[in-house]
This record gives C-alpha cells, structure tokens and sequence, in this order.
C-alpha cells in the first residue's frame, strides 16, 4: 500500500479530504510538471524572504488567492493522478486503500457515498475553469513585454490551470477507487478520541463518554456547525502523521467558519462551491 486517505470533519456537515503517500521514495517518479511545481515553489519560498518591493507584493496578493481556493479543491489535488500511482505502485487497483476517519463524527455507511458524491460533483467545474485558464492565459502574453514587471496575470491563470488540473485527476482517481470498490474505511481511535472532545464542546446533548454510535447519531441530527479550531489543524496533522494536513486543514477551518458566519449559509454542495469559486477565480 503506497497511499493512505484522510477524511476529517471540519463541521457537522462538512469534510476535508486528504491524501498521503506513503513510499518514501517516490521523488524519482515525479512527473516534469511536479519538478518545475517544486522549482515554482522554492523561488517562492525566496520570494517570500524580501523585505520591500514588487516581490513582496506578489507575494502578499498571491498567499491571499491561495486563501480564497475552496479547501474541497486543495483536497482533490493532494491526491495523485491514477497514473502516477500505478507507476510508483504495481498493485495499485488491486489492493484496498485505506481510508481513515472518525466513526463518532461521520457513519461509516455515509463515507463511501460522499466520497463518491466529493469526487463526481466538482470534475465539470474543474474541467472548464481549467481549459478556460490556460486559452485565456496566451492573451496575456504581451504583458511580459513591459521591462521590469513580471507578467502576474500570465502566471496566475497557468497556475490556477494547472490546480484546477491537479484536483480533476485527483477526483477522478477517487471515484476509480469507490467505483471499483477499493476503499477501506477505518475508524482511527486517535480520531475519535480527538472528536470525542470536539462533538461534546460543539453539541451540547453530547458527552465526550457517549458511545461511538451515540454521539455520530447527535452529529447527524444537528445543524451545521463548526467542529475544529485553528489549534486542531497541527493535532490532526500529528495524530495522523501527515505534516501537509495541517495547512489544509486551517484552510479548511478558516473557510467553512466564514461560511458559516453567513447568515444565508449554503449547505455544501454545488452552489456553495460556485459561490467560492467565483471570488477567487
């Protein structure tokens, strides 16, 4: 098994997914695009280090557009393209992936199901918004000709292309695994000992002693409301030994909490989702 799922409950409602390699030698199978992805990001992290300038306001504008993508989508891309993990893993699609979750915050007959509902829903938005950044990207072209400016809105729509390619293979390599009957849902005892803690504070009929069944039963009879705060994001992260869930996770707190600060808060689902999309597209 060279990959492992996360699925953690942000609200009552709503849930992150995460993907994590598990093959500590996988750097020499990496794609050409994932080498300059890490090349991009490492003149970032350079970038990041400027004390003034127009590199510090590139910076600034381009940590704020990352903010603003749907953590649904950040999800979907940490999980690789099916053909990227058939070449790192021959038994890939054959052998069951594991998918490790909190039985106290989600039933377990309802994961596979929204997983399969997470990965067809978004595969249309991410196809247009794809194709429609990288024709549109060419146009912007002849910026790059003003001495001394870099050409921002050329590199912004190649890369939100290149997300939203990434998050497209991402949610079609999910819906292979649950098509295909290749998920194996794990109810991770140090995920529920976390949320034990969560579902009490959160709901107040609720007891961090409830039984598993007890306190998923109240999770499912609630509105939506927040479960995690920003401190948990590095909690999960080490429980689960997954030091990127972090990020992805306080993107994730910070973008449902908003959300549901909204006095017409969405359900999640399409509109929502539209509804992010266009603020940060």
């Amino acid at each position: 098994m060279a990959m492992r799922l996360f699925v953690v409950p942000i609200s009552t409602r709503r849930a992150l997914i995460y993907a994590r390699l598990l093959r500590k030698d996988v750097s020499k199978e990496r794609s050409i695009l994932d080498r300059v992805t890490d090349k991009a990001a490492e003149t970032w992290a350079k970038w990041e280090e400027a004390d003034k300038g127009w590199k510090t306001w590139v910076v600034s504008w381009g940590n704020r557009v990352q903010q603003r993508i749907p953590y649904e989508e950040w999800g979907l891309k940490s999980i690789p393209s099916l053909n990227f993990q058939r070449r790192i893993d021959e038994s890939h699609g054959s052998n069951k992936v594991e998918v490790l979750f909190p039985g106290n915050a989600i039933k377990e007959e309802k994961l596979i199901p929204m997983l399969h509902k997470l990965s067809k829903e978004r595969q249309e938005l991410h196809k247009r918004r794809m194709w429609w950044s990288l024709i549109a990207a060419p146009f912007t072209a002849p910026i790059g000709l003003i001495p001394l400016i870099p050409n921002i809105p050329f590199f912004y729509l190649v890369y939100r292309g290149w997300s939203h390619w990434r998050a497209l293979n991402g949610s079609r390599h999910l819906q292979f695994l649950v098509e295909k009957d290749l998920l194996k849902p794990i109810s991770y005892s140090g995920l529920v000992e976390l949320y034990a803690k969560r579902v009490s504070r959160t709901l107040e009929e609720s007891d961090r002693e409830d039984p598993v069944e007890e306190m998923v039963e109240d999770v499912e009879k609630s509105d939506d409301k927040i479960l995690l705060r920003m401190k948990d994001a590095k909690k999960l992260a080490t429980i689960l030994d997954a030091p990127g869930l972090a990020l992805e996770a306080e993107r994730a707190i910070a973008q449902v909490s908003e959300q549901l600060k909204q006095p017409h808060s969405t359900q999640p689902g399409k509109d929502s989702e539209k509804t992010t999309e266009k603020k940060q597209q």
